[in-house]
């Protein structure tokens, strides 16, 4: 064996290494960066009877509202969810919400269950959270069914 593949040898494991941990940062590097994904409403939207799930790809979103406070549970954790109540005008009224038990957990009392609490209402809203350096966006209709 010649002395450049004894210190191919040698240097191969700290390169593999290296190698890691640097591929490691670019990918939290990537996560971190902002971007922009659209929640869909899974179907119809009912808040007021708990029927209201926002959805991209494997994460979720569950909007109710009970005894005036509205609540959302995710299926990641958050770091800040914003609900807006949008008017006739398209003027929106923002609602930040607050972390209930855990990340999973958010509410914030909102005038949504007088706005549609008779069967056939509806309202727009809009919801914006974000999570590390992403921000996940919906706009949507409630409208009640019973």
């Amino acid at each position: 064996m010649n002395r450049h593949l004894k210190v191919a040898f040698m240097v191969a494991p700290f390169l593999a290494v290296l190698g890691y941990v640097g591929a490691d940062y670019y990918n939290e590097n990537l996560a971190a960066e902002t971007k922009i994904i659209q929640l869909a409403a899974e179907g119809h939207c009912d808040i007021i009877n708990q029927s209201c799930v926002l959805k991209s790809g494997d994460f979720k979103v569950n909007v109710s509202d009970e005894g005036g406070v509205t609540e959302i549970n995710s299926t990641f954790p958050l770091d800040t969810a914003t609900l807006f109540l949008v008017d006739k005008h398209d003027k929106a009224t923002p609602y930040p919400l607050g972390m209930l038990k855990s990340p999973y957990y958010w509410r914030n009392e909102t005038p949504l269950r007088s706005l549609v609490s008779n069967k056939g209402d509806s309202y727009k809203l809009r919801l914006i959270i974000k999570i590390k350096g992403g921000q996940y966006i919906s706009e949507f209709t409630t409208q009640t069914a019973k």
